[in-house]
C-alpha cells in the first residue's frame, strides 16, 4: 500500500465532529482525539493521541487534529 494511507479523517461536518474512514469503511463521527483513537482501537489500529498529528497512516482532509467544530459561517 504504498503511498496510500488507510486512515482518513474528513473535514469537520457543519453539524462538528470529523467522518473517521479505515480502507474505506466508516467508523464513526469523531468529535475529539480521544474518539478518533478510540474508533482506532475497535479496528484493531493501536495509536497514541499524541501520535495522531504525525501519523504517515492518517490523511487529515483539509485541517488537522486541532479542529473539530463546525466551520464558521460568515
Amino acid at each position: 500500500m504504498a503511498g496510500k494511507r488507510p486512515i482518513v479523517v474528513q473535514l469537520p461536518s457543519p453539524s462538528g465532529g470529523r467522518r473517521v474512514r479505515v480502507d474505506g469503511e466508516i467508523l464513526g463521527l469523531a468529535h475529539n482525539v480521544r474518539d478518533l483513537v478510540e474508533f482506532l482501537r475497535r479496528a484493531g489500529l493501536e495509536i497514541e493521541p499524541e501520535q495522531v498529528a504525525d501519523s504517515p497512516l492518517i490523511d487529515w482532509r483539509g485541517v488537522g487534529p486541532e479542529c473539530w467544530e463546525a466551520p464558521s459561517r460568515t
